[in-house]
């Protein structure tokens, strides 16, 4: 028996993890970076975009769609580099979730995965935009939370109330699904503290720093690691091409 033989399921953080989000990101924000002459690094716009999304995603209640919070954050970075933010930059960007491709090994990892298990989305945009996403996937999933129906973002913890009472209406234990994603703020720290087992695909592993997503709040270990979600999907279902 393999060491994963004994889950059912699946859960998935999508943007980081199966969508490569860091370079959707990077190319919206340089569009709009050079159009305002603004100076700064690739990464260093990145950095701010990791402290200004979560800033806007946890200062409002009821929490703003996805679209907004991206608009809020651009506009949130353009005062910090002293670059001009209007209504139609606001919108393109909120608008950019669609174009950010998928990982390469994203949709074959997936399609082998789902052979053996659920597959559950849970995320912190909206339907709509997770809708474009979808198609670049290529599977469908068994289950999509969004921040849009949960009212919230990660790693506050209905997003993970919600998926285990999805697991009980299926008949499922805690201990049969299986959390995979790449942030240990956003995904890890919540996930381990709703009993969850968590895998980590180190999208970064051979870079330095958090890129798009805020350091964890303390100490989180998950419980395997590997470089890719191929690497992974090999692991969890060995021998099928």
């Amino acid at each position: 028996m393999g060491e994963f033989d004994r889950y059912q399921a699946l859960s998935f953080d999508c943007y980081g993890t199966l969508i490569d989000w860091e370079t959707g990101i990077r190319q919206a924000l340089r569009r709009w970076a050079d159009q305002r002459a603004v100076m700064s690094s690739d990464d260093e716009l990145l950095s701010l975009f990791a402290r200004f999304e979560t800033l806007v995603e946890n200062r409002t209640d009821p929490a703003p769609p996805y679209p907004i919070v991206l608009g809020e954050a651009l506009r949130l970075i353009g005062s910090e580099v002293g670059g001009e933010v209007n209504d139609a930059d606001a919108d393109t960007f909120g608008a950019s979730v669609g174009h950010w491709p998928a990982f390469p090994d994203s949709p074959g990892a997936l399609a082998r995965l789902h052979a053996k298990y659920r597959l559950i989305i849970v995320s912190n945009v909206d339907r709509a935009s997770f809708a474009a996403s979808s198609r670049r996937l290529g599977v469908e999933f068994d289950r999509i939370i969004t921040a849009e129906e949960v009212g919230a973002y990660k790693p506050q913890q209905p997003h993970f109330a919600a998926l285990l009472a999805q697991l009980d209406s299926w008949g499922l234990r805690p201990n049969q699904l299986l959390h995979v994603a790449q942030s240990l703020y956003h995904d890890h720290e919540p996930a381990h503290r709703a009993g969850l087992a968590t895998v980590w695909i180190d999208r970064r592993h051979d870079q330095d720093g958090y890129g798009a997503t805020p350091p964890p709040d303390g100490s989180v270990t998950p419980d395997w690691r590997f470089p890719s979600m191929a690497a992974f999907a090999e692991a969890a279902v060995p021998g099928l091409a």
